[in-house]
């Protein structure tokens, strides 16, 4: 796919995998909507890539907030092409008979509610000009429970879901829906995991997580046909067929 006056939209691009997802979309040639709650970050990104970027503060949890983030996008750029549902959160780890429910409902309010809210947003207008992508960052527990993740597995099922929902009711219509299962990033959440010490994850060694530039690459891939087989689906870069495609090295 040619980036060129193509708009990206990336929630929770105030680090990891969403700035990293920003910068190279930039470099492909693309304009890039920056969208997360941390105003100062995202304004610092936006600032060093230049013209094509644009920060938006907001938080996805909020439907008429993302909604007025794609609108600003709508304003600056004339339209969103590519969506990258990234935002997720995964504290507070704890096990279910000590979690606090307001917490767990905001994990769930991100992670699942936060993709629902960027879908709705941009669908329509989608629909309208019979073209767009929609990637949703998944995980491995989305498939599995993981100790002490209950909010985690459970929203990111959900999500997973919803790629396939997204898929199944608008493919006739043009839009590309599939999600991303990266596997362990070197990001803050792995520090955050590595911290609680409850599960295997959090017993890895940091130079086991890949580098976020691996997931922003094949977000960039999912955006070509050469992806299509993998519509309504996620495709796991844990999968070395996969990494080869996309161009990884080991």
């Amino acid at each position: 796919m040619a980036f060129q006056n193509k708009t990206v939209l990336i929630t929770g691009a105030s680090r990891g995998i969403g700035e990293a997802a920003a910068r190279l979309f930039a470099e492909g040639g693309a304009n890039v909507v920056l969208v997360a709650r941390g105003e100062d970050a995202i304004a610092a990104i936006a600032a060093d890539i230049g013209a094509k970027a644009l920060a938006v503060p907001c938080d996805v949890s909020d439907y008429q907030a993302v909604e007025g983030a794609v609108n600003a996008a709508i304003d600056a750029f004339g339209g969103v092409d590519v969506l990258i549902n990234n935002a997720g959160v995964i504290e507070p780890i704890s096990h279910l008979a000590e979690a606090d429910p307001a917490a767990w409902g905001r994990v769930s309010d991100i992670n699942l509610k936060g993709v629902f809210n960027g879908m709705r947003a941009v669908v329509p207008g989608m629909i309208a000009r019979g073209a767009g992508t929609i990637l949703n960052i998944s995980s491995g527990a989305a498939y599995g429970p993981v100790e002490a993740w209950a909010q985690y597995c459970a929203s990111k099922a959900g999500a997973l879901m919803l790629t396939r929902m997204g898929d199944k009711e608008n493919r006739d219509k043009g839009i590309r829906v599939l999600g991303l299962s990266p596997g362990t990033v070197a990001t803050e959440m792995q520090r955050d995991i590595k911290a609680s010490g409850i599960n295997p994850v959090s017993q890895l060694d940091w130079s086991d997580h890949i580098p976020p530039e691996w997931p922003a690459k094949a977000l960039m891939w999912m955006c070509a046909e050469a992806a299509d087989d993998y519509l309504g689906a996620d495709i796991s870069l844990r999968d070395a067929d996969i990494r080869a495609r996309v161009g990884l090295t080991a």
